[in-house]
């Protein structure tokens, strides 16, 4: 009872770092107004609501850079209003006449638009000494956008010995997207995080939350990748260090807009789509409905003693078929990965995984998502549990639940892989959150969550997470 009173104390405790963060964006404020001659003040780039994936906006600009080819991937999970604007901007380059769902895109983000194409180019003029505006598309030389998210997370768990204290802890990215041509990506993200990964959040932990990142305080390259399209359906991208959903076509799961815990988050096919992060490349088909993606990781790839494409080092190779409809998507995907296994004993991490995925929108706001995958590892070994599994999960969405711009979520799935084993307890995850966008940068989400274990007690537990985007 004490955890959950402690939690409920903590939404008012972090209210009290709003006024912190108004001075931050006043800081932008300044910044930005140095360079724009507009009369309109613009306080944050990223000032207004995300747009979810249910939302009309977000389904039509997936249509719209499907039918044009104008990004790399699709779109996966909810994005940035500036995020939104910034591929709008990238398809009206192939648009010779708008049509009325476009006109009103244009209408709906008109700001972020300015901002991108005005206020942006102001800097960069300003910094350069060169007029950009009366260069050609294309010719307007590197333009880069910058973004952060800091999440903190307060919460704890009942269950585990030893390790039920209330604890507060932090992950902060600094996203930066740069296009050289309108149309591709050099994407940049620094991270820092004080996850304990030993910790029933951290990334070791019974109860591991998608956001926990450890890196002891010091800022690490998270992403470091390029994309760009070729020919009329075509999208390559390749990096030093991406995760495999970067390599994708499709992300065949709107749950969840607010990540709780990691292992509801694979879309139900939690080997298949693994995100195995390293050095990698992938290519991207998208046609009319069809998306077609064939990708590569390796996990050793900036070590020299093992590197990519050898015995070695750890591979991952995945390809994906998607059918994306105006109200569904449709995934299958096939994974096989190696583990750097070259002795032929059993391996927990040489397998060869399937899955099938689908997320289907309804017209009041709800998204249902729901998935299932098959694991067999290359060699078994029963007295090591590693066996044939099979992982699944159910999630629901439902956007502007209560009031426009928060969101409700609830989901239920395998906590493991399970297997077919005589008194296997078939361990369940169980989790709900209300994202509740209390101002336009700042969004709390507070969190229940059940977590079964094979021969244990259940880990339940609550957190209060809050999220400021700038």
């Amino acid at each position: 009872m004490k955890l959950f009173q402690q939690l409920l104390a903590a939404p008012a405790a972090l209210g009290l770092l709003a006024p912190l963060v108004t001075n931050a964006t006043e800081l932008n404020i300044n910044g930005v107004s140095h360079y724009s001659a507009s009369s309109e003040e613009i306080k944050s780039i990223s000032q207004f609501q995300d747009v979810h994936p249910t939302d009309w906006s977000y389904q039509a600009l997936t249509k719209l850079a499907e039918r044009h080819g104008c990004v790399a991937v699709s779109p996966k999970g909810r994005m940035t209003r500036y995020e939104a604007a910034a591929l709008l901007n990238s398809c009206l380059g192939e648009i010779a006449q708008v049509n009325e769902v476009e006109r009103r895109l244009i209408d709906e983000f008109g700001p972020e638009l300015e901002v991108i194409k005005g206020r942006l180019d102001g800097i960069q003029a300003s910094a350069s000494g060169m007029d950009h505006s009366s260069m050609g598309h294309g010719e307007h030389g590197a333009r880069t956008m910058i973004m952060g998210k800091t999440t903190f997370v307060v919460g704890g768990v009942n269950g585990i010995t030893d390790r039920e204290a209330v604890t507060f802890n932090y992950d902060t990215k600094l996203m930066a997207h740069t296009s050289f041509t309108g149309k591709d990506l050099l994407k940049t993200v620094v991270r820092t995080g004080n996850f304990n990964n030993m910790d029933p959040f951290g990334m070791m932990g019974d109860a591991r939350l998608e956001t926990a990142f450890n890196s002891s305080d010091a800022l690490e390259v998270h992403r470091a990748y390029y994309q760009f399209p070729f020919g009329d359906n075509f999208n390559a991208t390749f990096g030093a260090q991406l995760r495999q959903d970067d390599l994708l076509g499709v992300w065949p799961s709107a749950y969840p807009s607010d990540s709780i815990l990691n292992v509801l988050t694979h879309a139900g096919a939690n080997a298949a789509y693994s995100k195995a992060m390293g050095s990698g490349a992938g290519i991207t088909y998208t046609g009319d409905n069809i998306s077609a993606s064939l990708a590569f990781v390796s996990e050793d790839g900036n070590d020299a003693s093992q590197g990519f494409l050898t015995e070695e080092g750890s591979d991952d190779v995945t390809a994906q078929l998607a059918w994306v409809g105006d109200d569904f998507k449709v995934a299958a995907v096939y994974t096989t990965a190696d583990g750097g296994n070259t002795t032929g004993d059993s391996d927990a991490n040489d397998y060869d995984a399937w899955g099938l995925s689908a997320q289907y929108d309804l017209d009041n706001g709800i998204s249902l998502n729901a998935g299932m995958g098959w694991k067999t590892p290359d060699e078994e070994n029963d007295a090591s549990d590693i066996e044939d599994e099979t992982t699944w999960s159910i999630g629901v969405l439902w956007s502007d639940f209560g009031v426009e711009g928060n969101a409700l979520g609830l989901a239920i799935g395998t906590a493991e892989g399970h297997r077919d084993d005589s008194g296997y307890d078939d361990p369940l995850a169980y989790e709900i959150y209300y994202s509740m966008a209390v101002s336009d940068n700042i969004t709390v989400t507070p969190a229940l969550f059940t977590i079964e274990q094979d021969g244990a007690d259940d880990v339940t537990g609550g957190l209060v997470k809050t999220t400021f985007s700038f």
